[in-house]
Order: C-alpha cells, then sequence, then structure tokens
C-alpha cells in the first residue's frame, strides 16, 4: 500500500474574535515530518515542525491523524489482476471472502468481516472478490456458493468457510492460521 495519505495534519488558527482558519496538509511517504508542540509558557518542545509555527497573535492547535490503522484494517478488494500480488504473494495469512453485490447473505456477512479485518489488523490480510467482476479466481478455487471464505497461508488455500457463518467460526478459523 502505498503511504501517499498515511498522515495528515490538520492546524486551526485562531485571528482575532472568533475567525478560525483551517490548514489540512497531508504528507506523502518522501516528506520528512517533524512535529511541533507547546507547553505552557510558550516553550518550544525538543519537537519542531516549522510550517506551523507560533507567533503571539495567534495560537495554532493541530491534530494529528493517523489514517495508516483505517487503510490496513479495512476489507480490501482483490481482482484478477492483483490475486497474485494480494493474495498468493502475502507474507501474512490472507482471508478472501468470494461475494456478489446481488447476494443477500454476503450483504450479511460483511460487517463481521470488517470487523475481523480491525481486530486482526497486522496479523492476517482481509480481502474480497466480486466473482460477477473475477470469475476465471472463483472458478480456479472451486467456488460454487457465495458467500465463501477461503484462507490461505503461503499462497496456498488451507481452508474453507461457506455460507454468512458466526464470527467465531471465522475467528476460530482465523486463530489456526495466526502465529502467536
Amino acid at each position: 500500500m502505498a503511504l501517499g495519505n498515511c498522515l495528515q495534519v490538520s492546524s486551526t488558527t485562531r485571528v482575532g474574535s472568533g475567525i478560525v482558519q483551517c490548514h489540512i496538509h497531508t504528507f506523502s511517504s518522501k516528506e520528512k515530518l517533524n512535529l511541533v508542540s507547546f507547553n505552557k509558557g510558550l516553550k518550544k518542545s525538543p519537537l519542531s515542525f516549522p510550517s506551523f509555527g507560533y507567533s503571539k497573535t495567534t495560537s495554532r492547535k493541530s491534530i494529528f491523524v493517523c489514517q495508516a490503522r483505517e487503510a490496513l484494517n479495512t476489507v480490501q478488494v482483490v481482482t484478477e489482476s492483483s490475486w497474485d500480488n494480494l493474495v498468493v504473494a502475502s507474507e501474512n495469512p490472507v482471508l478472501v471472502e468470494f461475494w456478489a453485490p446481488w447476494c443477500g447473505p454476503c450483504r450479511m456477512i460483511a460487517p463481521v468481516i470488517d470487523e475481523l479485518a480491525k481486530e486482526y489488523s497486522g496479523k492476517i490480510g482481509c480481502f474480497k472478490l466480486n466473482t460477477d467482476d473475477s470469475p476465471n479466481i472463483a472458478t480456479k478455487y472451486g467456488i460454487r456458493s457465495i458467500p465463501t471464505v477461503l484462507f490461505f497461508k503461503n499462497g496456498e488455500k488451507k481452508e474453507s468457510v461457506i455460507g454468512a457463518v458466526p464470527k467465531s467460526t471465522l475467528s476460530a478459523t482465523i486463530e489456526k492460521y495466526v502465529e502467536q
């Protein structure tokens, strides 16, 4: 994943009475990040961030929001063109949900897959593959019913769970493949 929108800094500036200006800067992976913090008495901390300085006429309060965790713990879409890079070549175990937009049980299990992606962030990769858009992958792995969740480790299919099953069923299966 590119780190293009990994960290976003939002700085609000109070100018005069009640006027607030907002400045937002998103850092690319090539930029160096220095943070600024002001202690009581307006002493500058050891951290510095020159573009968001302090003056007596304005006061700035910066809010740092790391969006990398949200990017990592969401279920990403995998297609036939990205399958090998995202699933087969993954160093972590991978969960792939095979689904279609018209499938009611698929919509029921989607929030469960989202929760698991957050809970196991950094330990497993969570992906979803639309069987209507990528029928060759579904055929290759013998998907005959959706939703079907496949588990991969070291690029090899290890296990499948068919249907809208409870979260506990999927969690127990994940635990088999996650290194403690």
